[in-house]
């Protein structure tokens, strides 16, 4: 099953290495469009092969998951079926709602009053503009600034959901309540030791579905999801919101974010539909893509420096260094002439 798995992800980079070869085909006689359109158009193609696989992982059979074997009444996977996950404390719904629509309401409001309060202190002129088609188009400050960093949010959400569909996919961890939905027939398994480990997709007589369902819990995908929404966000609103009296708000939006985040992955373990192990990983996951974007993507959210200083930065770096004679000291020189008569 791995192998398959294997194949299935080399089979979807050939497409891309395909869609880039027409695409460069297309435009062999030159881009329509200057350099920064090129970099626009570059970074669709990525957004757009990324959005394609995790559609691949979600809704088709393209990689397989690999079926990993248990022991005989394994405690670890004997816990009870606690439903659909319709019926859970934090349902699908309400976390995907959340992570998708609270952080893009919140960066466009944070961004609109950024720009506002700009405008209101005239210091629209020192603002950052991003050329698009020429010398005298170009994107608005506030338009600029909103569609990156949502674009790279939403960029994180779909590695994110990656990242975790193809560990499930590779490893194949078995749920804590597996064997509930497996229901294997031990008698004709031959199960007379606890120690005797059983193999094969062969041996669970339950739904298929949901049999499948929970060999995919490694990472847990609503544990990265939630941490990744609330690391993103709280990082963007440490970094931005700069007004006064904010010294104890914004320590007590972004633990009450980050709380709400672990408190999901605490439930995944509580209705016995993740172990630890999950939770955890899919912690680490989600954290790291969000402080990774951040830090080195989108620069702690700040603007572009100006082109005068980027400039003056390179001036500064190609002038030749300047060598100064060396001096010496009549004091240094005495000591010399001393240190010569006692030796």
């Amino acid at each position: 099953m791995l192998s398959h798995s294997l194949v299935g992800i080399i089979h979807f980079c050939c497409v891309l290495f395909q869609l880039r070869r027409r695409f460069s085909k297309a435009f062999k006689g030159g881009f329509p469009f200057p350099k920064k359109g090129r970099g626009i158009s570059l970074e669709m193609v990525i957004m757009a092969g990324t959005v394609m696989l995790a559609y691949y992982f979600e809704y088709t059979d393209t990689f397989a998951v690999n079926v990993q074997g248990f022991f005989c009444y394994e405690s670890a996977y004997r816990k009870p079926y606690p439903g659909p996950e319709e019926r859970s404390a934090v349902p699908p719904v309400l976390l995907y709602s959340l992570a998708a629509g609270v952080p893009v309401l919140v960066i466009i409001v944070g961004e609109t009053a950024v720009f506002c309060l700009q405008m209101a202190t005239r210091d629209f002129e020192n603002q950052e503009k991003t050329l698009l088609t020429g010398d005298c188009c170009y994107i608005n400050p506030l338009v600029r600034r909103t569609v990156r960093f949502l674009g790279i949010y939403a960029f994180g959400l779909f590695a994110t959901d990656i990242f975790v569909n193809a560990g499930q996919v590779v490893t194949g961890n078995l749920a804590p309540h597996f064997l509930a939905l497996c229901k294997p027939n031990y008698t004709a398994l031959g199960c007379q030791q606890f120690t005797q480990f059983i193999t094969g997709a062969e041996a669970c007589s339950g739904n298929p579905d949901l049999i499948m369902k929970a060999r995919k819990t490694f990472p847990s995908k609503e544990a990265a999801l939630s941490l990744y929404a609330a690391t993103y966000l709280a990082m963007y609103i440490t970094n931005t919101v700069k007004a006064r009296g904010t010294r104890l708000a914004k320590p007590v939006l972004c633990f009450s974010l980050m709380c709400l985040a672990f408190l999901t992955g605490i439930n995944r373990v509580a209705e016995y539909r993740n172990h630890w192990s999950d939770v955890i990983a899919g912690f680490v996951v989600g954290i790291s893509i969000a402080v990774f974007l951040v830090v080195c993507v989108v620069n702690n959210f700040r603007g572009r420096q100006p082109e005068h200083e980027h400039s003056h930065m390179d001036n500064l770096a190609q002038m030749p260094m300047i060598s100064i004679p060396r001096v010496e000291s009549p004091l240094e020189k005495n000591h010399i002439t001393a240190f010569a008569e006692v030796t």
